[in-house]
């Protein structure tokens, strides 16, 4: 069953998308049959370890600002506490139609995957939280110790501000700022894997600036089976079809995906041919015509299925692999 809905332009066919809705559908549905007909997973799929998601996973809300979103997008982090070294004993990923046992990777180790550098530098921001002092933390003129006077632009010296996540000197706040670890402990996190969402050991760094912690998946890499990649449909795919980039959300029957579309493509809409055990997603766009820059814009498009999702592979249409959830 092919299903299409949300992010149609007004006065447009969202069954079919834009431009002539009969041949997109048709063409999707042809080429989406002959994905799914080809999607053979190795038997790894169904008994092993095979994440579908990236292993850096929010537990919770995190109360993102701006600035936080920003260094946990980019991987910014310093630590404030000594990290454990020790390799945990081996784990145990719960699955909804059984359990595995994995290595774990220590603390330490899971923190050098996390963190990915340092945030560019930001004038008027220190680098590090003072010693003696929480991060953030601004000591009122005439108190022990005096003021924190921090250099301008220029030079000059400028006043603490009140709110220490404000702007310096009329300095924009983002852009400079890492997250803070302030302790760590191992537990779980919620994953998507091909045999359905799994409870996999993860270390759960707690972030000063955050409200939920950050988990680092903690099994060893070597335990995790590769995404496979399925051959490809052959033939170029039809004009009007556009592929899926990844997955950005999953919630009970709705999908949210992103298609990859040309800077003077118009439309847009989703495409979807749902089966027992899988659905093929892409969308539907009209082609520029005429002189257009090479660049590629993703567009995030939604569907509601006809029954949960479940284990089922979501495959692009395109390329004929499985798409990474990647939350937004």
């Amino acid at each position: 069953m092919v299903l299409a809905a949300g992010c149609a332009p007004a006065g447009t066919d969202p069954s079919g998308g834009v431009g002539d809705p009969g041949s997109q559908l048709a063409a999707f549905r042809q080429r989406a049959t002959a994905v799914a007909e080809a999607w053979r997973p190795g038997q790894d799929w169904a008994s092993g370890y095979l994440p579908l998601q990236d292993p850096t996973v929010l537990v919770g809300d995190p109360g993102f600002t701006t600035d936080t979103e920003q260094a946990f997008r980019a991987g910014w982090y310093r630590e404030q506490i000594t990290l454990p070294t020790d390799e945990p004993a081996d784990g145990t990923i719960r699955f909804p139609d059984g359990t595995l046992t994995a290595p774990l990777v220590s603390a330490v180790d899971a923190y050098r995957q996390l963190d990915q550098g340092d945030p560019p530098p930001c004038p008027g921001r220190p680098a590090a939280p003072k010693p003696e002092q929480k991060p953030g933390f601004r000591p009122k003129p005439g108190a022990t110790g005096g003021p924190i006077v921090e250099p301008g632009p220029d030079g000059s010296l400028v006043s603490p501000s009140p709110d220490p996540d404000a702007p310096v000197s009329g300095i924009p706040a983002s852009g400079c700022v890492p997250l803070t670890v302030t302790a760590v402990r191992l537990g779980a996190a919620p994953v998507r894997t091909s045999r359905g969402e799994a409870q996999v050991p993860a270390w759960l760094f707690t972030v000063e600036e955050l409200k939920a912690p950050v988990a680092r998946l903690a099994v060893a890499p070597g335990a995790a089976t590769p995404v496979p990649q399925a051959p490809a449909p052959a033939g170029q795919v039809p004009d009007g079809v556009a592929g899926a980039q990844d997955l950005t959300a999953l919630s009970g029957t709705r999908l949210t995906w992103r298609i990859g579309m040309g800077a003077c493509d118009t439309g847009g809409t989703p495409l979807v041919e749902e089966r027992d055990d899988v659905v093929v997603v892409g969308g539907a766009v009209t082609p520029a015509t005429g002189v257009c820059t090479d660049q590629l814009l993703l567009k995030p498009v939604t569907a509601t299925l006809k029954a949960p999702l479940g284990a089922r592979p979501v495959l692009d249409v395109a390329t004929g692999a499985p798409l990474v959830l990647r939350p937004l």
